[in-house]
């Protein structure tokens, strides 16, 4: 049985509210992220700053694990890498990730960030799984 991951965040994801992420789902090893284009997220060129998608698949990632995690276990991140495919200027971003497989020690996933005009990125990560102290 995994940790519940908050839907909304009350001061659990201080950077997540920070710039609008929200779930909708977090359950076995599955995690569906949701965020608002904001103006105030943009880079210098009037586009969605690559660093909010990141974000995205980071977060998305870690709720996704922490959904498989023991109670006494916690996770961080190891690495990501991620393509970017689209621009983006408005709308809602949805960003699916899937447990592709979980260790005793690691955690391979892969998430789907996209919006209504389709596939915005794609990223992989891996994560350390270890003992809270």
């Amino acid at each position: 049985m995994g940790k519940k991951f908050p839907m909304k965040s009350d001061g659990f994801h201080p950077f997540g509210e920070l710039i609008g992420l929200s779930f909708s789902r977090c359950e076995d090893g599955f995690s569906r992220g949701v965020l608002e284009v904001d103006e105030k997220l943009f880079n210098p060129h009037k586009v969605l700053h690559g660093g909010v998608v990141y974000a995205m698949a980071d977060t998305g990632m870690g709720a996704a694990v922490y959904s498989c995690l023991n109670e006494d276990e916690l996770c961080a991140t190891v690495e990501i890498k991620i393509v970017y495919f689209a621009p983006v200027t408005s709308g809602l971003l949805t960003c699916d990730t899937q447990l592709v497989h979980r260790g005793k020690r690691f955690a391979f996933l892969e998430s789907e960030v996209q919006n209504d005009e389709g596939l915005v990125a794609k990223a992989t990560g891996t994560y350390s799984i270890f003992r809270a102290r």
